[in-house]
């Protein structure tokens, strides 16, 4: 079946139609609406390709609220044609399953220093085993490093599960995650029971770089929130809102943020200036960078003991 051409004046329509009635902050999607029709006047967009025009509405979108979960692109619909959404949804999670469920390594490093390397934080349902297998691993060392700098985000409920086994139990609040179109917030707390042993004696380090996104970005913020772990790297992207994907053409989508995450240690979240490390150094030469802070604080704790 053939794609329909639509018009870039009915993609525009459409695309600030759903950023109107979606957005996290209305009064900040009235004002962009406006700009951006204003602009539309003039005949900025005219003449454009749809890659082009996914490209300026998109720097338009996100200049004007600083939003990086807010874009305009071209639909990632070539797995998936003439699917169901069953069967899409299943070769989906087949596609994290064969990924490991984002754990790209575990590993124990000179000093027993526990390495953990995550590209994507899988939903808890899901990835339950995995993580427990991965704390498993880890659970004898004396410091553990989860390298974070390549990923993208994940479930926030991956998030919880992660963080749920490096508490002692679930007195915990993490976040709560406000949206647009409900008057409550879903509040997120440590879990009282976890499927692996808890890490609680050992110190806890975080790698970031701008890479670090999302769902990632949680998982870091929340750590230095409650004081559990150290941030090692670079500054990480600045993306808090949980987001909908709404095709606006046969081709094209729109990304719209409807909701956002709050902490309540901090009252706020990392939208736009990302999670800032404890310890800044170019992302390249954190692991070098953590595991040197971990043998120090280890043989301190030695020398405490002695």
């Amino acid at each position: 079946m053939g794609t329909t051409q639509t018009s870039t004046s009915d993609l525009i329509d459409a695309a600030l139609g759903h950023l109107d009635r979606l957005y996290v902050f209305p009064e900040v999607a009235v004002a962009t609406s406006a700009a951006i029709r204003e602009l539309e006047r003039t005949g900025f967009f005219a003449g454009l390709d749809e890659a082009e025009l996914c490209a300026r509405l998109t720097a338009e979108l996100q200049s004007r609220t600083n939003d990086k979960h807010l874009r305009v692109r071209p639909r990632r619909t070539s797995e998936n044609t003439g699917r169901s959404r069953e069967d899409a949804t299943a070769a989906l999670i087949a596609r994290f399953r064969d990924d490991n469920w984002g754990i790209a390594k575990v590993e124990r490093l000179d000093g027993n220093i526990g390495l953990i390397d995550l590209r994507m934080i899988a939903d808890a349902s899901l990835a339950g085993p995995a993580i427990a297998a991965a704390m498993e691993l880890v659970s004898r060392t004396d410091a553990l490093v989860f390298d974070l700098r390549a990923c993208l985000g994940g479930s926030p409920n991956g998030v919880q599960s992660w963080i749920s086994h490096l508490v002692p139990d679930d007195e915990t609040q993490l976040s709560s995650v406000e949206e647009r179109e409900s008057a409550s917030a879903r509040q997120y707390w440590t879990l009282a029971d976890v499927a692996g042993p808890r890490y609680l004696d050992g110190e806890v380090f975080v790698l970031t770089s701008g890479t670090t996104f999302s769902g990632a970005e949680h998982f870091s913020y929340d750590l230095q929130a409650i004081g559990r772990a150290t941030i090692i790297g670079g500054t990480t992207g600045g993306g808090a809102h949980p987001t909908r994907y709404i095709p606006i053409s046969d081709t094209i989508e729109i990304t719209v943020p409807f909701a956002r995450a709050v902490n309540p240690h901090t009252g706020t979240n990392w939208e736009g200036v990302g999670v800032v490390p404890d310890i800044a150094v170019d992302p390249a030469g954190a692991l070098q960078a953590a595991v040197d802070e971990a043998r120090r604080r280890i043989g301190e704790r030695s020398a405490a003991v002695v």
